[in-house]
């Protein structure tokens, strides 16, 4: 049972001399022996939880442990239930692309942040290409001018070695 609860003691787990309890209706009873509080959980059918393992005494509550291990992980589900994941998305591309492909590459942009992710653009430079690096400042331009809906830019075009890339992400509705 010690590998299903996840850490939490409950009833003869509980090895230390004395507690501070509080009962199934929410009272706190102070600091009573560990094997009171055991006897009181046993007389009520109930466990006798640690909820505060940290705590000089711990903290433990005489409840029904199933029924607080469901009340946990239903907590735990709506939490990660609201949490949204952002995700980086990257689109690499050369700064001789042509026209057809350049619209192709801002259309998954313009997705990738209707969808709300952040998207990373960025030109890669082969060979005497670097000497030509106002080119790949004019193709991230060109797909900024492509898209059709609002973002922000937040890091703006920048060399990193033989790339240059910039960051977009879609504006907050408000």
């Amino acid at each position: 049972m010690a590998d299903n609860n996840k850490g939490t003691r409950i009833n003869e787990q509980i090895r230390v001399r004395e507690v501070r309890l509080i009962d199934d209706e929410g009272n706190q009873k102070g600091i009573v022996p560990t094997l009171e509080a055991l006897k009181m959980a046993k007389e009520r059918e109930l466990d006798l939880v640690e909820v505060a393992p940290t705590a000089n005494p711990p903290v433990c509550k005489i409840l029904d442990f199933g029924k607080y291990r469901f009340e946990q992980e239903k907590k735990l589900r709506d939490s990660k239930k609201n949490q949204k994941v952002l995700k980086l998305k990257e689109i690499r591309m050369q700064p001789k692309i042509g026209s057809g492909d350049l619209d192709t590459k801002a259309k998954h942009v313009q997705e990738f942040l209707d969808a709300g992710d952040k998207v990373k653009v960025t030109i890669r430079f082969r060979g005497r290409e670097l000497a030509h690096t106002e080119l790949g400042y004019d193709v991230l331009k060109e797909v900024t001018n492509r898209l059709t809906s609002a973002y922000v830019i937040e890091k703006p075009a920048a060399m990193e070695g033989k790339f240059m890339s910039m960051t977009l992400s879609a504006k907050a509705k408000s």
